[in-house]
């Protein structure tokens, strides 16, 4: 009996199906979409469904070119067949993590065996980063998934027998994919990446192989028609796509994004949460051993592949963090290599008693996980982010904490008594219980976050509060969920953001109605009468009342602020 659960539980079924549905589609069920990205992407592709114009994406009414399509269409795909709600809007980007998770078991299998590849697949299923973003509408995890695709097929091209010239093929097909999904970054790194790899390999007489004039007609014929027909609709295109969206914003701060150096060097220790302490301690285990880990075939381009990813967005201008989602699989590869070695080489090692030295990484992981938890019931309820998070949990009871602290006591105590009778079942024990905490995780996560980075909460006020007829201005804040979920169009003042591209392209009369600035909405405001409006964070507010002193808060979470204002005719 003990025999066949491990081998159930160490099966693919495990780590390729079971696991991966349960955590991509965890987030549904518990947060609305997440402004202003979630809320944006839905828009365009709800617009793209009611509209059947699927060449020129809208958002807000105008048009927006700042990334290609091939999202757009699949979401707007899944809503045709599915309809339109928060989980049809994360279907796409969960099958891609889903994807992900089965080429990092295809590459760690072909560069070490089956349960290499297990072990990736795990490690990248239950990491944070991966989990949080896999379960969000972004365009990350689908550039993550076809640039590293077309990696892997150029790998595999280059270091297969003849006549697979179909691996070639498909490395120009998956680049095309990701040069849809979010621009000439689908093409600079799986090339850039077999190009560096090749130099150092000292293979670099191998480069001019890569070129192949059927892949490049491959290429033009799947992502050369949309460019085309844009171009001929509006003659700036080009210029806009190729040099505001992807050399000045690289190159400059145009869009105010994080500018650290070393920003992505937290998020990877962090996204890779809660193997970094599991790692740690197996390096650890495998020096005080003085066992030597065999390398991993292939290993210099993995870390070629890890190393050009963090370069080129670590000197990047304008960094988010979802930007360096391509770096987790070749890492997943890696970490499970990695565990599998320490697994087979010291904890079969039965006659030696493992230090409890080696526990302190996963004690101090495990302690400053559950800290984060319990957090909020010892900051003084009188500072503003105390304030905050008391009033999410008193309101959610504490069962939202109890759970995944429960998790995380587990994960530094169970492995480690599985481990002294089945040493085989430590990592499975560390993968399961791992999965159990990012799920126990999402209802807090959701709790928090719903109040501050949904429109959920500020859209259900304005069903309730705005009269018929009237229009909800937005000040100087673009909230996308406002449309999604009421159906509305609302007026913006004073800052377009994105949209402005798109704004000069709109008719005069449409522009002046939807498109304010400050003097204009001002004006409108001095015809006199209630004007309805919505904005976002306290400053923005308090700059909103001083101008409008006369004026009823009709609802606010902290966050978003509805008010009516009292506007008395100029007479002037």
């Amino acid at each position: 009996m003990k025999k066949y659960l491990f081998r159930f539980v160490d099966s693919k079924t495990l780590f390729l199906l079971i696991m991966p549905v349960l955590l991509y589609a965890a987030f549904s069920p518990f947060m609305p979409l997440i402004e202003p990205d979630e809320s944006r992407y839905f828009e365009i592709s709800d617009n793209m469904v009611d509209s059947g114009d699927y060449v020129i994406p809208r958002l807000n009414g105008v048009i927006y070119l700042e990334k290609p399509p091939l999202t757009y269409w699949a979401s707007a795909i899944i809503f045709k067949l599915f309809g339109e709600t928060d989980f049809t809007a994360r279907i796409y980007v969960g099958l891609c993590a889903w994807a992900c998770i089965w080429l990092a078991y295809a590459i760690g299998r072909f560069l070490g065996d089956r349960k290499t590849g297990l072990y990736a697949a795990g490690t990248l299923c239950t990491s944070m980063f991966f989990f949080i973003f896999g379960n969000f509408n972004i365009l990350d995890i689908p550039l993550a998934l076809y640039t590293c695709l077309a990696t892997w097929m150029g790998y595999r091209y280059v270091v297969g027998a003849d006549g697979e010239k179909w691996r070639l093929y498909l490395f120009y097909l998956f680049s095309a994919l990701a040069f849809l999904t979010k621009g000439l970054i689908g093409v600079v790194f799986p090339s850039a990446i077999l190009v560096l790899w090749l130099i150092v390999s000292r293979q670099w007489r191998r480069i001019p192989g890569l070129i192949s004039p059927v892949g490049i007609a491959l290429f033009l014929a799947i992502a050369g028609p949309w460019f085309i027909l844009v171009q001929r609709v509006h003659p700036n295109f080009l210029w806009f796509f190729f040099i505001q969206e992807h050399v000045l914003r690289y190159t400059t701060t145009m869009h105010g994004r994080d500018n650290t150096v070393f920003l992505y060097v937290p998020i990877i220790i962090l996204g890779i949460l809660p193997w970094t302490a599991f790692v740690v301690k197996a390096a650890w285990a495998m020096h005080r051993e003085k066992i030597s880990s065999p390398p991993l075939p292939g290993n210099r381009f993995l870390w070629t592949w890890i190393i050009l990813i963090f370069i080129f967005f670590s000197l990047s201008h304008s960094k988010l963090v979802p930007y360096i989602a391509p770096i987790f699989i070749p890492l997943s590869v890696l970490m499970g290599h990695r565990l599998r070695n320490y697994e087979d080489l010291v904890l079969n090692l039965r006659e030696k008693k493992e230090s409890f030295l080696l526990q302190i990484p996963v004690l101090l992981q495990s302690l400053l996980l559950i800290s984060l938890f319990l957090l909020p019931f010892f900051l003084p309820k009188g500072s503003k982010l105390g304030g905050d998070l008391s009033i999410v949990y008193s309101s959610e009871l504490p069962w939202l904490i109890a759970l995944p602290v429960f998790c995380q006591l587990l994960l530094f105590t169970l492995p480690e008594v599985i481990k002294k009778r089945y040493p085989d079942g430590w990592f499975i024990s560390v993968y399961l219980l791992s999965g159990l905490f990012l799920l126990a995780m999402t209802p807090s996560f959701a709790a928090f976050l719903t109040p501050y980075k949904s429109a959920y909460p500020a859209s259900q006020a304005v069903k309730k509060l705005l009269p018929a007829g009237h229009d909800l201005y937005q000040y100087k804040t673009i909230v996308y969920g406002i449309a999604t979920y009421n159906e509305i169009r609302t007026p913006l003042v004073g800052d377009f953001g994105e949209l402005n591209y798109g704004v000069n392209y709109l008719p005069r009369e449409e522009r002046d109605h939807y498109f304010l600035t400050e003097e204009q909405f001002k004006t409108r405001c001095r015809k006199g009468g209630a004007v309805y409006c919505l904005t976002q964070y306290k400053d923005r507010y308090d700059e909103l009342i001083s101008i409008f002193p006369d004026h009823e808060v009709l609802w606010s979470n902290g966050s978003y602020y509805l008010l009516k204002l009292r506007c008395r005719p100029d007479h002037s």
